[in-house]
């Protein structure tokens, strides 16, 4: 086979890339180790800015987001025992967020490639990536257990943070940079109302909960813990009744249970891998970076990366520039690092810290009591959470 794209992983940067490129009529192969149920069953976030939104309107998979995600004015920060609210309309001059799944993102742009004819490889095994560093790469794969061979002008990584693109890079070649937080994120997923119709952001001496929802049905809460901590250790019983300690008395009282559908711990990291182009291979999404989950920006990040990626492969192929390709890493870095600051400060400000000590946990109420005091102060925190312009 041969394609002038092969796109590694069929997460949303993947799929929205290939459908950027199909656009311009720039031929894509997308390979994905996993089969298709097995993407679509990720449990993911799903706070999109606007410049995501824009993004799927762009390639014609925004129908049903429109439909039926919830668009946010803004949020709650919760902490001594009281919510303030982050009015993001009236502070970033009437931006907002939509809350829309990121399995619903996945899907449509799932069915907008599939009815568009565009090919992906599902259960696409030892995938191997070679002679990215010439002018003649290649993809090797192995699918119905007979190896073949991809050749392409370009490679694009999006297959995460455990995915063979970056793997495929010498280790010579990389800078890595990151910090592994000392706690985790225990979360549920389940059918029940959600306790307020904006996210819930709270601090408290026990530690961060965050109050989310993927629908109006639907909800997602998160409790902060122990990185020694089992999902076996935690019944709903005990989740639900943390999450109410974690609350102010209101919010508590009005929280509505019910059986988990899905319970997971997820580690937190800040993660950036440095450059994001070797040769012809090109690092987009979790391949490239990671952010806390605090704020929202993994999925966000990824759709940015897509935007440069995929303007500088359009200038190469429609206009014969190589001038966006080669300042790819560049200019995804600049942003990407604006992100992971933003990241690493929410959740520097909301959690508890094993190693803080009375100085350092009054320093964080200070800052707390200071932010929701000065309007100059919000509208900073407004303008990262929004998203700040590609």
């Amino acid at each position: 086979m041969r394609t002038q794209v092969a796109i590694i992983g069929s997460g949303p940067s993947g799929l929205l890339l290939g459908q950027l490129l199909h656009d311009a009529g720039i031929d894509t192969v997308i390979l994905e180790r996993k089969s298709r149920d097995y993407v679509l069953a990720r449990i993911r976030a799903g706070v999109l800015e606007q410049g995501t939104v824009g993004l799927l309107d762009k390639v014609g998979a925004g129908s049903r987001l429109h439909a039926e995600g919830l668009p946010h004015d803004g949020f709650d920060l919760l902490f001594g025992g009281q919510r303030h609210r982050i009015a993001l309309d009236r502070l970033t001059g009437g931006r907002h967020v939509t809350i829309y799944g990121q399995t619903e993102m996945t899907r449509d742009l799932m069915d907008l490639r599939a009815a568009q004819g565009g090919k992906t490889v599902f259960e696409a095994g030892d995938v191997a990536l070679h002679d990215f560093d010439g002018a003649s790469p290649y993809v090797t794969f192995r699918t119905g257990g007979v190896t073949q061979r991809l050749d392409c002008d370009f490679i694009a990584g999006c297959d995460g943070y455990h995915g063979v693109s970056r793997a495929s890079v010498s280790e010579s070649a990389l800078t890595i940079l990151e910090r592994v937080y000392p706690f985790g994120w225990l979360g549920i997923l389940a059918d029940v109302p959600p306790v307020s119709h904006e996210l819930i952001y709270a601090r408290s001496g026990r530690g961060f909960a965050l109050c989310s929802m993927r629908s109006g049905t639907r909800s997602r809460y998160y409790v902060q813990c122990g990185q020694d901590e089992r999902v076996d250790d935690w019944t709903d019983a005990r989740f639900w009744d943390e999450l109410r300690r974690r609350l102010d008395p209101e919010t508590a009282e009005a929280l509505v249970t019910g059986p988990s559908i899905e319970k997971s711990i997820a580690p937190l990291r800040s993660f950036v891998a440095e450059p994001i182009r070797f040769g012809r291979l090109f690092l987009a999404g979790d391949a490239a970076h990671i952010v806390p989950p605090t704020g929202a920006k993994g999925l966000n990040l990824a759709a940015s990366d897509v935007h440069y990626l995929s303007e500088a492969m359009i200038e190469h192929f429609i206009e014969g520039s190589p001038a966006g390709l080669d300042g790819y890493s560049a200019k995804a870095l600049a942003r990407i690092w604006k992100a992971e600051r933003f990241s690493w400060w929410l959740t520097s400000l909301m959690h508890q810290f094993p190693e803080n000590g009375p100085f350092a946990q009054r320093m964080q109420q200070a800052e707390l009591d200071y932010l929701v005091s000065s309007d100059h102060a919000m509208a900073a925190l407004a303008e990262n959470y929004v998203g700040l312009p590609y």
